[in-house]
């Protein structure tokens, strides 16, 4: 199997990675129909041929409710739940 092009975007805020195996999107637009906190959303590229591909556009918006994960028909979404940093307290 030839090496896949991984696009990982780790959220600063609550720690969840996000990962795209771009090779194996296809640019349906599922995963960004799904998102209720529009986290992604399609960018175009010449070389697919729906001629887009997602993209992470605000991870801190993640909530890892995995749905673009779930229903994503070629599985080139990972979501891997972090956890939430710690403020510190105000002194």
């Amino acid at each position: 199997m030839k090496d896949v092009t991984e696009t990982v975007v780790v959220s600063e805020e609550k720690g969840h990675k996000i990962t795209i195996l771009e090779e194996w999107c296809k640019g349906c637009t599922i995963c960004v129909e799904v998102c209720p906190t529009d986290v992604l959303k399609m960018k175009p590229i010449g070389t697919r041929w729906q001629g887009t591909i997602a993209v992470v556009v605000d991870a801190d918006a993640c909530i890892a409710c995995m749905q673009c994960e779930l229903q994503c028909p070629d599985f080139s979404i990972l979501i891997e739940k972090g956890e939430k940093k710690k403020k510190k307290a105000a002194v």
